[in-house]
């Protein structure tokens, strides 16, 4: 069992990447394996947008269902499938590490698979499907520092060999949508876009963890804050020193920015 000392954090945009060849993000999860993330994990811990919860939660399966959390799509979409096997030990370590740093209400789901903020963007990564996942739910009602605390907690689960992954998008304002090939991107999004590259780039993590009242047009970019807190449980995971690489940027439907990043451990 090898340690990692990279953590990432991943835009996973419109859930018709699963089918449309045109979105530009669809490449770079391709290009996972080969190009970023060359080792294979012992088990991923993904920590996504769409599974929000009161208190944090993990879910122990022996094998991850196909969640299909999105509604009035191509049919297509419906019939895929994304089924890797759960990781349950994880699962309890996950629950052990975060009640040691004082996040006492910890609850087990054992029926949950995988959402689309997983199973999608997975789909493309590990196509094979055959690496462990197990799923930790963000609370929208907490804030960034929460989940920044949240990711420090987790943090030893580098050395013993398990990736871990936030998923989410770097904004998210579903009102402001447009058709996937219409329009320009609006300047409040490339605004906020480019604040958080340049404050992840120069190691302002607390400025990011309080983006509400650091970054321009913060409610704008995140009118709720679900997409962009597994940002931070990836960041706090890293630790305190490490190093942000923007990895992908990409737009679509206007304003949605698929912007990825990849954390490094200070050694």
């Amino acid at each position: 069992m090898s340690a990692t000392t990279e953590t990432y954090y991943l835009s996973h945009g419109s859930p018709m990447m699963s089918i449309d060849e045109s979105i530009p993000a669809r490449q770079f999860f391709q290009s996972w394996r080969n190009d970023i993330c060359t080792e294979t994990p012992k088990a991923i811990l993904m920590i996504s947008g769409h599974w929000d919860t009161r208190d944090p939660s993990v879910n122990v399966v022996s094998r991850n269902e196909t969640i299909y959390d999105f509604y009035g799509f191509p049919d297509p979409m419906y019939k895929l499938k994304y089924t890797p096997p759960g990781a349950p030990e994880l699962a309890k370590r996950v629950k052990e590490l975060l009640i040691e740093s004082g996040f006492k209400r910890v609850q087990e789901d054992s029926k949950r698979g995988l959402d689309h903020g997983a199973w999608v963007p997975m789909m493309f990564m590990y196509p094979d499907a055959d690496i462990p996942v197990c799923q930790l739910s963000i609370q929208s009602e907490k804030d960034g520092s929460y989940h920044y605390n949240m990711g420090r907690a987790l943090a030893p689960l580098k050395e013993e060999g398990v990736l871990i992954i936030g998923s989410g998008a770097t904004t998210h304002n579903l009102r402001a949508l447009q058709s996937h090939h219409a329009g320009s991107t609006p300047s409040w999004a490339v605004e906020f876009d480019t604040w958080l590259r340049d404050a992840l780039l120069q190691g302002r993590y607390d400025d990011v963890n309080q983006f509400y009242e650091k970054a321009p047009h913060g409610k704008m970019a995140h009118p709720w804050p679900d997409h962009f807190y597994p940002l931070h449980v990836a960041m706090g995971a890293a630790g305190e020193n490490a190093k942000a690489k923007q990895i992908h940027q990409s737009w679509s439907n206007g304003s949605l920015s698929y912007s990825s990043y990849q954390f490094t451990a200070d050694k």
